[in-house]
């Protein structure tokens, strides 16, 4: 165990930010994952932000993470085109609006978090806890 109960330690340097990726050991043994993302203040000095992760719920965090990255990475995709996935999809919508009102069934909706995961990947069961670290 290194100091103040860090395991290892990481940083990435961005243009206006920089995070930090540190893993650490509590007094009871239990490892939790902190970032920090650090960046400066116009007034001076840092302004600085903590999430706290145990490794007991990063298998939840990360669910929700790659469910996020999934949406966001397809959101890129279709700005890259000019939105011409968007405006398709709109214009479908539009014409089949009347139909659904003649009485033509809806198709049923896709339950999320079950089919669209990558193969071989288990589905956690933890909640996620996440702790804030007050600034004074």
């Amino acid at each position: 165990m290194g100091i103040r109960g860090e395991v290892f330690s990481t940083r990435v340097a961005l243009q206006n930010r920089t995070y930090f990726f540190n893993v650490k050991e509590n007094r009871m043994g239990d490892l939790y994952l902190n970032i920090v993302e650090s960046k400066n203040r116009e007034t001076g000095g840092f302004e600085r932000q903590s999430v706290v992760l145990f490794a007991d719920d990063l298998p939840e965090f990360l669910k929700g993470f790659d469910e996020s990255l999934r949406v966001l990475e397809k959101a890129v995709r279709e700005k890259r085109r000019g939105g011409e996935a968007s405006g398709r999809e709109r214009e479908r919508r539009e014409n089949t609006a009347g139909r659904r009102d003649e009485g033509a069934p809806d198709r049923p909706k896709r339950r999320s978090g079950g089919d669209d995961r990558e193969p071989g990947r288990k589905s956690p069961r933890l909640v996620v806890k996440s702790r804030k670290k007050r600034e004074d």
